[in-house]
């Protein structure tokens, strides 16, 4: 059996039986994000494409002597930019998913290199909503939940402003239920 199956008894969490806590297993979570996270990660790549492709364009019709270089630079970025647009998003919809339980918080994400984490219940200290102005645009929400990790906070992008609300609330909810101290 290869690590983090379904049915796999080694615990990556570094909790246990042993302490008392029941065992909780990394393993693919089974929701997958809002299908309108894709038109917001390639407006997202657009964007971040468009800047730099637009500073080189301008440079190139101030400055003569390096023009041929500064557009030619644009275009390569403009190329690159497009073909990630086109691509990575879908990609990166297929591959990022989630999933809460009363143990655990399960978030996969990545795309050339997946990232799987995992945070008991009773390790979770905030749990938030986030809507940036173009995620507000697409009607969506990041949920943050914050563990006494030094790896970081685990972030579900790309969900539904009303489903990430009530993720925030159902996990508050469990959190406060869950014996243990969150350190």
């Amino acid at each position: 059996m290869t690590r983090g199956e379904p049915g796999e008894h080694t615990n990556h969490s570094g909790y246990g039986e042993d302490c008392g806590e029941r065992e909780v297993r990394l393993r693919p979570p089974r929701n997958a994000v809002d299908g309108r996270a894709v038109g917001w990660w390639r407006t997202q790549l657009l964007i971040t494409t468009a800047v730099p492709v637009l500073v080189l364009a301008v440079l190139g019709a101030l400055i003569g002597p390096a023009r041929f270089w500064l557009l030619a630079s644009g275009g390569a970025v403009a190329a690159l930019g497009l073909a990630a647009t086109a691509g990575l998003p879908g990609w990166w919809f297929r591959v990022h998913r989630w999933e809460v339980t009363e143990d655990a918080v399960y978030v996969r994400t990545g795309a050339f290199w997946q990232e799987w984490r995992i945070a008991p219940m009773s390790r979770i200290q905030t749990v938030d909503t986030v809507r940036g102005p173009l995620e507000q645009t697409f009607k969506l929400a990041t949920v943050t939940v914050t563990t006494a990790s030094s790896k970081g906070a685990l972030r579900i992008e790309g969900l539904d402003h009303a489903l990430a609300a009530e993720l925030a609330e159902r996990l508050t909810a469990i959190t406060r239920a869950t014996p243990g101290d969150a350190t």
